[in-house]
């Protein structure tokens, strides 16, 4: 498969709003790792990202053992949220983003401040999570749900937990005469673009706000992944969305699809993502991924995100090329993707996928 010069893909995203670094991003050069046969990494810089909140422990894990097999780089990334990771990115603010959106055609038809002019950055599906309804009600730790049902209770018209609508779906539970609060990102986020597509697609006759990064409605908001759990997880009956890594012992719901409920997994996730084409009609070697919400497929968990690696194919900083298209190889890899599972609880992305995208970040220049 051979690529022409493109553009940037960019790095994926992470929870809070701390900056990223491993453990051991100040250990000094050195030699590999003690009954190591590999060489020792001459690899060395600063590599900076920023983006989407919602991995925040996947790039953890990332950014340590990236660090950890080339000590003398230092890779920091700011989760501040989708957009305005790929706002800093466009900007040449930093080298790669992160984003649970791919970038839109008004960005594309823009320039690039870290990328050679004329080219085109690329979107590289590299993390993979179910987005987890999350809720905070005593004694209740599960529930099940339609896609109807969220809608109602995200547009305001489903306002008390013991509303039929609910109740009909839970009958062995027992649920509070309590108004619900509703919990939003108040950011510019791809977790609520992600999660008002899915509204949009399977419920469109209640859910009619359209699809959106930046929440327009009622409800209360919060800054990033953290801020919603954290809303969440302090209040009193309340129920919020976020990448289903950060959902802790909150309450979460299992979504109707087709005749049974399907509670969050990485397997359920996978099985979506699997199940969905391509958006038609991007640029080469741009992977986006048009995610079938309405799949009634036994196993598969439509409420998704994927997160987008943003970086450029040829940069104007040669240095800067090599330390990202050696962070997204690792991150790509069967290593890089078994160690954000083992910390964050996504899913791996398949066999398949992984060698479509390192054949394009192996044509970063």
């Amino acid at each position: 498969m051979k690529f022409t010069k493109l553009g940037r893909a960019a790095v994926v995203a992470v929870a809070g709003t701390i900056l990223l670094s491993s453990c051991a991003a100040n250990e000094p050069a050195g030699d590999a790792p003690a009954g190591s046969d590999a060489p020792a990494s001459t690899l060395s810089g600063d590599l900076a990202g920023a983006g989407a909140s919602s991995m925040g422990a996947a790039q953890e894990a990332w950014v340590a053992g990236f660090q950890t097999a080339n000590p003398a780089v230092n890779v920091t990334y700011d989760p501040a949220g989708s957009g305005a990771g790929r706002e800093q990115f466009i900007a040449g603010g930093v080298s790669f983003a992160g984003s649970d959106a791919v970038l839109k055609d008004d960005e594309l038809e823009g320039t690039f401040g870290a990328c050679v002019a004329d080219t085109l950055p690329v979107d590289l599906p590299v993390y993979i999570s179910p987005i987890a309804v999350i809720f905070n009600v005593e004694g209740v730790d599960s529930l099940n749900m339609d896609a109807a049902t969220i809608a109602g209770i995200f547009s305001d018209q489903i306002t008390n937990w013991n509303d039929p609508a609910i109740a009909e779906q839970n009958p062995d539970v027992t649920l509070p005469d309590a108004p619900i609060t509703a919990v939003h990102r108040s950011d510019d986020s791809g977790t609520t673009e992600n999660f008002t597509e899915y509204l949009t697609a399977t419920a469109g006759d209640v859910w009619t706000e359209g699809v959106f990064e930046t929440w327009a409605y009622g409800g209360e908001g919060a800054q990033g992944t953290s801020g919603v759990v954290d809303a969440v997880s302090n209040g009193t009956n309340t129920i919020g969305y976020a990448d289903a890594s950060r959902a802790g012992s909150l309450g979460t719901v299992a979504l109707k699809v087709g005749e049974e409920y399907v509670p969050f997994s990485p397997e359920a996730a996978a099985a979506a993502v699997d199940a969905s084409p391509r958006i038609e009609g991007r640029h080469e070697g741009d992977i986006a991924v048009e995610l079938d919400r309405t799949s009634t497929e036994a196993g598969t968990y439509p409420l998704v995100l994927i997160s987008y690696a943003i970086a450029c194919t040829d940069y104007t900083d040669d240095a800067q090329a090599e330390l990202v298209k050696e962070y997204l190889t690792y991150v790509a890899s069967a290593e890089g993707q078994e160690a954000a599972q083992a910390n964050a609880g996504n899913a791996p992305i398949s066999d398949a996928l992984r060698e479509q995208i390192l054949a394009v970040v192996d044509t970063i220049q």
